[in-house]
C-alpha cells in the first residue's frame, strides 16, 4: 500500500506543516479514530493546553499501535480546539509527534467540547 502526497501546483501551498490531500492506493489496514481527548492513562487531565496536546498524541499512538499501525501511517488530522486556546502549542506537538511526516489536516475552532477541562481534541485517519 502506498500513500501519496497531493500537492497540486495550481493551488496555494499550504499554510503549515501538511499537504493538502493524500491518496491511499490497496490499503490492507485504515484506522478512523473517535475524537482522541486529552485523558492521560490515570484519567487526569492536565489544564495547559500543550501537555493536552501530547497526551492526545500519545493516546493515538497507542490506538494505532494496537491496530499494527504508526504515526507515520496518518493521512489525515482533524483537529479541534476551544476557542479562546492558542493554537501555536497544538500545531507545535503534532510536528513534534509527526516528526515530519506530513498528512491533510484541519484545524477547527469550537466554543466547548464534551468535557468542561478539555481543551483539544485531534481524530485520524491512518492507512497502510
Amino acid at each position: 500500500m502506498t500513500n501519496i502526497r497531493i500537492e497540486p501546483a495550481g493551488i496555494a501551498p499550504p499554510a503549515a506543516n501538511y499537504v493538502h490531500g493524500v491518496k491511499s492506493v490497496a490499503s490492507e489496514v485504515m484506522v478512523h479514530t473517535s475524537g482522541v481527548v486529552p485523558v492521560a492513562p490515570d484519567g487526569s487531565v492536565p489544564s495547559d493546553l500543550a501537555a493536552q496536546a501530547r497526551i492526545v498524541w500519545a493516546n493515538i499512538s497507542v490506538i494505532l499501535a494496537d491496530a499494527g499501525l504508526r504515526l507515520a501511517d496518518i493521512v489525515s488530522v482533524v483537529t479541534y480546539v476551544v476557542s479562546g486556546h492558542g493554537v501555536a502549542e497544538v500545531m507545535a506537538e503534532r510536528d513534534r509527534a509527526l516528526d515530519g511526516h506530513l498528512a491533510a489536516s484541519t484545524l477547527v475552532m469550537v466554543p466547548e467540547l464534551a468535557q468542561p477541562g478539555w481543551k483539544m481534541e485531534i481524530s485520524v485517519v491512518a492507512a497502510r
